[in-house]
């Protein structure tokens, strides 16, 4: 797929695109996803780009979509106050404030490490262990949704190629395979760069 493509079948008023990724980025690959961010929030008119608030890949993409049009930049934060100072989106919304909903915790649960750990939060705990939970329940819902979320209908992600699909990239890939999201990393949309149109 061209980024042509791409924006032919994406650029429309219900999508969703989440640009995210590992909190290591590449020095030489920080420019690359600031502009990809650039590029798509110049090329297109409708798209909404989610983040989770993440430094790095996170970061760097959403410092691009700002250079344009923050105002299309939605992040869905752990807790609130998140990264309070980094943040560059033009609506933020805290897992604090989202009525969860029993989809979003069932494919919460789908990582077995923090599996337990949703339980906990869910019962209202709110310490050290139970932050650990609002961050995999964070990157459930950029993917499926909410009340008033709607859910993410593309990803694009900078994923460690050595350990691919680990970690909460991991895991919010994983939902999205689950949901029929389409997601691609970055030895896909890299060719963008070179080949814009």
């Amino acid at each position: 797929m061209t980024l042509k493509q791409f924006i032919v079948q994406n650029d429309n008023s219900n999508s969703v695109i989440l640009l995210e990724g590992k909190r290591k980025v590449g020095i030489g690959d920080r420019d690359k996803l600031k502009e990809l961010g650039r590029i798509l929030a110049l090329e297109t008119e409708n798209m909404i780009f989610r983040s989770g608030n993440a430094d790095g890949a996170d970061y760097y993409f959403s410092l691009g979509v700002a250079m344009v049009d923050k105002s299309r930049l939605q992040v869905i934060t752990p807790y609130i106050n998140h990264r309070k100072k980094a943040n560059l989106a033009g609506e933020t919304i805290s897992v604090d404030e989202i009525k969860l909903n029993s989809e979003s915790i069932r494919f919460s649960k789908t990582n077995k490490k923090t599996e337990k750990l949703i339980d906990y939060y869910m019962s209202g705990k709110r310490d050290k262990h139970a932050i650990k939970a609002s961050y995999i329940i964070r990157d459930t819902i950029k993917v499926v949704g909410a009340d008033d979320i709607s859910p993410a209908t593309f990803g694009i992600f900078y994923d460690d190629l050595l350990d691919p699909k680990s970690g909460g990239t991991g895991h919010t890939m994983s939902v999205c395979e689950q949901n029929m999201v389409p997601v691609i990393d970055q030895r896909d949309w890299i060719k963008w760069l070179d080949n814009k149109f």
